[in-house]
């Protein structure tokens, strides 16, 4: 079996939930009904016996491209063949009555022999559907409560657990394959018309992108990244996953392989600034909406991430029977990161909340009551030793960056507070001085001129560099400088920055790639520091890194241009948006002390 490359999948979705495209026009990744359901085709962690569809064409002559429909999640693959050229049009229609994936196959040229074959496997790609209902273009299966339809405008067969359908199309003709999912207790949905659902599908793309309001440079890469994050937004509760994908592997062939299908709160702050400075201001609302939502409760306690609904329990398993992306093993559905306790996401949330507040997007008295109830509680946490930003399964530390985000924290509680309680104001300011003088002891380095990954560590870590960007420092203090000159020294690699250097003990095996994030953090820091030549390069870099549909994955290989990790990851998309911001306007800090 060919080796596998994350850059050659493309994406498409409908908001609620996403499927990936290989080159060659085969679907291998599809969660039905959710980002976080479980896949009906998952060939990306296996091979075609665990459900994929499959769009062959006879005498194909290895000479394929593919594109998006302009500014729109429409992906088209053009394949040359012996005798003809063929565009196949892949998207999934903003969901009415239930989720569809419409696959339409044109001739452009000549004429072409075309098979699609379809091997649905539910339960990540373990159990064969049941058929019950079958006519000559139509299909329906079952398999515990998920039911499937497909309507085609071309015959069906069923035979060796597919469904295959072959034809031939001449130039101008067009054939229509259309996949419905549907709860197995409820009736079967109508059929979708596909050439309206394509229709309506541009249209909705067109509408939403009058929406956006960036007319710098590099659009059509900022807009790519737009539509992507737009794509991952779950519509009916504005939860933002991290990634459509589980387990693709931050090593090839090793052990870090993680669900991100889920929604991280330490994105919180990242997601709010960068929608609004788009003008995506109905999805920031959303955001900040499930946010209140999800972390409301009494008593009052943060986990990383919930589902996109604010669940809380994700609980971590491994799927024996998947071979995993070349052979990466373990492959892990849920995340074991939920029962950890990382200090940073309380400043990521008290941010998210006050910057709600300040652009009048949350400031309802309900928002400030919850800063006031997540402050409360990190007065009783911070002085803890936790997992850290980047999750170790090792033994807790006292992580520099948690602490600035405890400094962060009290500090946006104190502005919140300040023209509503002053004793309360007062509290959460001291706390803020405590906890920066802390940091300013302990996580920072004499020796190295430098914050370190931990206090007492000799070690760097790239999440250092969010310091100048949450105010903690302006970018021009020595102790920035030198920072950035160690991160420079140990992490950086030509535009690309490691997380934290390969000794670190974080309870895993093997070693990993650049963070796309923290490259373009590095990024951010030169261009508040006035080097914006070498932001600019950074930038450009990252950009060059890209798959051919401008997608980027968590990732990226040291040695070679292999992306890695999960596909395309939201944080990745973020950071590229607000770093062309930043180069479009300015060298302005991100979010600067409001407290004193």
């Amino acid at each position: 079996m060919s080796r596998k490359d994350i850059a050659d999948y493309a994406l498409i979705g409908d908001c609620e939930t996403a499927a990936l495209i290989n080159r060659q026009g085969t679907l291998e990744w599809l969660c039905f009904p959710r980002f976080d359901s479980e896949a009906c085709c998952t060939a990306l962690l296996g091979d075609e016996e665990n459900g994929c569809w499959k769009i062959d064409v006879a005498g194909a002559t290895g000479e394929t491209s593919r594109r998006y429909r302009g500014d729109t999640l429409i992906l088209e693959t053009e394949i040359a063949c012996e005798t003809g050229r063929v565009r196949l049009i892949d998207f999934m229609p903003i969901r009415g009555e239930a989720p569809d994936v419409v696959r339409i196959v044109e001739c452009l040229e000549g004429e072409a022999e075309v098979t699609s074959q379809l091997l649905l496997r539910f339960d990540y790609g373990r159990i064969n559907p049941l058929v019950y209902e079958k006519g000559e273009k139509r299909a329906v299966a079952i398999s515990g409560p998920d039911g499937v339809s497909l309507n085609f405008d071309v015959g069906i067969e069923f035979a060796d657990r597919r469904f295959t359908s072959q034809f031939t199309i001449t130039e101008g003709e067009r054939r229509s394959l259309v996949l419905t999912w549907f709860p197995s207790h409820e009736k079967v949905p109508d059929r979708v018309d596909p050439i309206r659902a394509l229709r309506d599908t541009e249209d909705f793309w067109a509408d939403w992108l009058e929406e956006v309001e960036y007319h710098g440079e590099y659009r059509d890469t900022v807009v790519r990244s737009l539509i992507t994050l737009k794509a991952l937004i779950h519509r009916p509760t504005g939860g933002i996953i991290a990634a459509p994908t589980s387990s693709l592997p931050e090593n090839p062939g090793g052990v870090r392989n993680w669900d991100y299908r889920y929604c991280w709160l330490r994105d919180a702050t990242f997601t709010l600034l960068a929608l609004t400075s788009m003008g995506m201001k109905q999805e920031a609302k959303a955001w900040i909406d499930w946010l209140r939502r999800a972390t409301g409760g009494d008593p009052i306690h943060l986990q990383p991430f919930y589902t996109v609904t604010g669940d809380h329990r994700a609980l971590e398993w491994t799927a024996d029977w998947l071979s995993g992306f070349n052979g990466a093993q373990p492959v892990r559905f849920g995340n074991g990161a939920e029962i950890q306790l990382q200090l940073d996401v309380y400043g990521e949330v008290v941010d998210a909340l006050y910057q709600a507040i300040e652009q009048g997007i949350s400031d309802s008295p309900e928002t400030l009551a919850l800063i006031g109830m997540l402050a409360d509680c990190l007065e009783k946490e911070w002085q803890k030793p936790d997992a850290g930003i980047w999750e170790i399964r090792s033994n807790p530390l006292h992580h520099t960056y948690s602490k600035v985000m405890c400094w962060a924290a009290f500090d946006r509680a104190a502005a919140a507070f300040r023209d509503h309680d002053e004793e309360r104001c007062r509290r959460y300011r001291d706390l803020a001085r405590e906890v920066a003088e802390e940091v300013l002891e302990k996580g920072f380095d004499k020796e190295l001129n430098a914050f370190v990954y931990a206090f007492g560590s000799k070690k760097m870590d790239a999440a250092a560099l969010r310091i100048p960007l949450v105010g903690f420092l302006p970018p021009d203090d020595p102790r920035v400088v030198g920072t950035v000159e160690a991160i420079e020294r140990e992490l950086k690699h030509g535009p690309l920055v490691r997380r934290y250097a390969g000794d670190i003990e974080d309870g895993l095996e093997g070693d990993e790639g650049a963070f796309v994030a923290a490259s373009f953090w590095l990024a951010d820091v030169y261009c508040m520091q006035g080097r914006k030549d070498d932001a600019r390069a950074i930038f450009e870099g990252l950009l060059d890194r890209a798959n051919d549909l401008g997608l980027l994955s968590e990732e990226l290989a040291l040695d070679s241009t292999r992306q890695l990790g999960n596909f395309p990851q939201g944080l990745s998309h973020l950071s590229l948006v607000g770093t062309a911001y930043r180069l479009m306007n300015g060298h302005g800090e991100d979010r600067p002390a409001q407290s004193e």
